[in-house]
């Protein structure tokens, strides 16, 4: 009897480990619009989870994974700013604050191992919409009665972080339901269609009218003709973009913000040539800078972390913007043609091309994955979002738990398009006018 009761408890906790870790995912995910602490604890804890699990790893299979381009290129970044710390010309522990932002694509391997071996992925998405929608709906509360906010000093409508960090949460959710609406309708399930429905509407109308970066104003019509490209006939796709423009042209008359923040544009370039620093003028001076940094080092960069002190170096004597300082010159690819030269640039954009070519079918698994790295490749123009932490998080567990999906479906272990749990949008794959690819 004992013996049996063992064997019974062994059982369960074999059974148990695995929802563990998928569960720490899921809170991590919750967790990221929120709190950077909370997120590195819960991913803490899951990589704590998976040794637990590495009696049952595959290894041949992990090993082939690691080969994969869709692994190989985000290790060989990691490779190069783990090296490129031995020729940084300052203290070694700048070198390592250096390298803190690139480790976090150590993670994707795993998550890419661990979800393709998950049917209920779909979770993690789910929990990431939830949070954001009760963040959405804060935004909103805080916006109209500002005595609510979490925190002082931050911009209105802004609950938590910031509102860069806010907008790239909600254009993501914003574009990712917009086929879901679609299809629930043509499918004539009316609840969850207005349901999607008034998500995209709530979305789009905090960006318009409470907060939103200016760098949404090119990623979103990206992310928009993504849509139309994946999703769309040509019929459809002419009436969503004549319904945009109407759309467009109404909360410009409508929105005294948006108006604001386009305008701004304007007056910062003008501050900018009068050597006034400025949101704008900050950034086209730290690229500039870049552009000589990269210069002076074109093939392996000046080491990892070294990008402040280059632009230490450079501000010494001078005044106004000349004489500003900064780690983060706000372009993804100048962040690592400073530090590693043209050996960066080619692994980065290896790796996302790699992870483009990952997303192509139908499903949620292609659907989400894509949205996240086209999303991350644009918004990178303006942003080191890569290096940062909510949109480098994003990224990393988008295309971990997206691209896990995809290579089960592959495998055929109960493929995306077949489970209705794991792939909402498989009951919507072939509606009529809404899925070419």
């Amino acid at each position: 009897m004992v013996s049996n009761w063992g064997a019974l408890v062994s059982k369960f906790g074999r059974a148990v480990r695995p929802l563990e870790a998928n569960l720490l995912v899921v809170l991590a995910a919750v967790a990221l619009p929120w709190s950077t602490s909370a997120v590195a604890i819960l991913f803490g804890f899951w990589l704590l989870s998976l040794v637990r699990l590495l009696p049952t790893f595959d290894y041949r299979a992990f090993l082939r994974l690691l080969a994969d381009p869709i692994c190989l290129w985000p290790l060989a970044l990691v490779f190069v700013a783990l090296v490129g710390m031995l020729w940084a010309d300052i203290p070694w522990q700048e070198r390592l604050q250096g390298f803190s932002p690139v480790a976090k694509l150590l993670a994707l391997p795993l998550l890419l191992y661990h979800f393709s071996l998950w049917q209920r992925s779909a979770w993690v998405f789910i929990g990431f919409l939830a949070s954001c929608t009760i963040l959405m709906g804060l935004s909103w509360m805080v916006w109209f009665v500002p005595e609510l906010a979490l925190a002082s000093g931050r911009s209105p409508g802004v609950p938590v972080k910031n509102y860069i960090d806010q907008s790239q949460e909600f254009a993501l959710c914003m574009v990712a339901l917009t086929p879901l609406a679609f299809a629930f309708y043509e499918q004539r399930r009316y609840v969850p269609a207005l349901a999607c429905a008034a998500l995209v509407g709530g979305f789009f109308a905090n960006m318009a009218f409470v907060v939103s970066a200016r760098a949404a104003l090119i990623y979103v019509p990206v992310l928009l003709g993504v849509l139309a490209f994946t999703h769309l006939d040509r019929r459809a796709t002419a009436q969503l973009f004549a319904g945009l423009v109407v759309l467009a042209a109404a909360v410009w008359f409508t929105s005294p913000y948006l108006q604001g923040r386009v305008a701004a544009f304007a007056v910062e370039y003008r501050d900018y040539q009068q050597n006034i620093a400025a949101s704008t003028g900050r950034r086209l001076e730290y690229w500039q800078k870049s552009l000589g940094f990269f210069a002076d080092a074109p093939l392996i960069g000046h080491g990892t972390g070294s990008t402040r002190h280059l632009f230490e170096q450079a501000a010494v004597g001078q005044a106004g913007l000349a004489a500003e300082v900064t780690k983060n010159p706000h372009n993804q690819t100048l962040s690592v043609a400073v530090q590693w030269g043209i050996v960066g640039i080619a692994a980065l954009y290896a790796m996302w091309a790699a992870h483009l070519l990952l997303f192509r079918g139908q499903g949620l698994a292609n659907w989400i994955g894509l949205l996240v790295v086209v999303q991350n490749l644009v918004s990178s123009l303006f942003n080191a979002h890569l290096f940062d932490f909510v949109e480098g998080w994003m990224y990393v567990l988008g295309v971990g738990v997206a691209g896990g999906m995809k290579l089960r479906a592959q495998r055929g272990s109960g493929g995306l398009q077949g489970s209705s749990a794991d792939d909402p949008r498989a009951a919507c794959a072939d509606a009529p006018g809404h899925s070419r690819l």
